[in-house]
Formats: C-alpha cells, sequence, structure tokens
C-alpha cells in the first residue's frame, strides 16, 4: 500500500483552482450544448464547437422567423456564456501565473502533449516521483496503462482502465502516432 503525504495548504489552494477551472469548463460545455440544441429546435444548426456558439448566437439574433421571446432567452444565454468565458481565462490566468512560478511545472510543459495547463496539472496532483518504482508504475498510478489479463506466461493487454485520476488522464491521453516497424 502506497501513503499520500499530505498537501500543504497552498497545494490545496492550487488543486481547488484546478477543480474550479474544470467544474466551469463543464458548465461551459452543458451551456453550449443547451443553445445549440434550443437553436436545432428552431431549425438554426451548427457543427459542435465551442468557437461555433457566438456565430451561431449571431445568427439567431438576425433570424426573424424566431419568436420575440426566443430571442430575449438565447440574449440571456448569451451572456451567460460570455460571463462564462470570462471567468475561465481569468482562472486559466491563475493556472499560468502557478505554471510560470514552478521550475519543474516549466520543464514538465516542454514534453510533447503536455502544455503547461497538463503540467500544472502533475505538479499539484501527483505526489513525489520517487514513490514510483518505474515510468509504468507511474503511468498505471493515473490510469494510461492498459488492463492486465495475463496467464500462463501470455501476455495479454486489454483496454486502459477507468483507475486513477479522471482529470490528469484526460489531459495527458493523447492518441499516439502510427509507427510501422519494418
Amino acid at each position: 500500500m502506497r501513503f499520500v503525504p499530505a498537501k500543504s495548504s497552498e497545494q490545496q489552494a492550487a488543486l481547488m483552482l484546478v477543480g474550479m477551472r474544470s467544474r466551469l469548463i463543464q458548465k461551459r460545455t452543458q451551456l453550449a450544448n443547451a443553445i445549440r440544441g434550443f437553436a436545432a429546435e428552431f431549425g438554426v444548426t451548427t457543427a459542435t464547437g465551442m468557437c461555433r456558439i457566438d456565430p451561431l448566437l449571431d445568427r439567431i439574433a438576425a433570424d426573424e422567423t424566431i419568436p420575440e421571446l426566443a430571442h430575449e432567452l438565447f440574449a440571456l444565454h448569451g451572456q451567460e456564456y460570455a460571463q462564462l468565458q470570462r471567468e475561465i481565462e481569468r482562472v486559466e490566468g491563475k493556472v499560468m501565473e502557478w505554471h510560470r512560478s514552478d521550475e519543474c511545472s516549466q520543464r514538465l510543459a516542454q514534453i510533447p502533449g503536455v502544455g503547461p495547463i497538463g503540467a500544472s496539472l502533475l505538479m499539484m496532483k501527483t505526489p513525489d516521483p520517487r514513490m514510483f518504482g518505474s515510468g509504468r508504475d507511474f503511468a498505471a498510478w493515473i490510469g494510461l496503462t492498459p488492463k492486465d489479463h495475463s496467464t500462463g506466461g501470455k501476455t495479454r493487454l486489454g483496454t486502459i482502465t477507468r483507475a486513477g485520476d479522471e482529470l490528469l488522464r484526460s489531459t495527458l491521453s493523447l492518441p499516439l502516432p502510427d509507427v510501422s516497424l519494418g
């Protein structure tokens, strides 16, 4: 059994910052999906993606076939969406401030696919790296290794499990490039 050392109040505050960012992003996604769904009810559709919400709201505002009440409600949704965007930018600014002040986080961000948010999360959530015997042990702790179904000397690896820290796993799990051996 591995014992995790208690976090300092500064580490807890940093984790609170990351939790707030995660919650705001989830709320923004939920609102964007609601806007997209309500717009589809009036026959106005758009592709997925946060960059398409503002143009969608502009199209709705210009559409004269949509009732006035719906225009007012879409405007309220637009205001809420803009407010969420501002809050996310403010929180991400604080995460970037924290990242810039931590030397190890800056080094981790240089790894392809990690970036400043992933590096900050790693530094905030990961215990002392000396706790892990190998990189695979660390990857298993995060939840990035496939489930092992080995028996009788035959190695059989399954899919990546849902074990570990979900936020770290989703931030760090990227598709691997195709590499041909031959």
